[in-house]
């Protein structure tokens, strides 16, 4: 009787790791997509980039410079 139970355990743990490695896989690609170009008309996407990496503080002050005298 024993054995028959740690059979039934076993199948329920595989049946769950299954279940738990389908559902994290389709969840990780399900739903991905790209947010929307909130960029205003007119406006030059690199430039906008480049003055928002500026703010988050990614590159300093005269990389900044130098990146907005290149793009224009």
């Amino acid at each position: 009787m024993t054995a028959f139970f740690a059979t039934i355990v076993i199948l329920v743990m595989v049946a769950l790791g299954t279940y738990l490695v389908i559902t994290v896989a389709a969840g990780s690609t399900a739903g991905k997509v790209a947010p929307p170009d909130r960029t205003p008309p007119g406006v030059d996407r690199a430039q906008e980039e480049l003055r928002l990496r500026y703010a988050r503080g990614e590159i300093g002050r005269e990389e900044y410079l130098q990146r907005k005298i290149d793009l224009e």
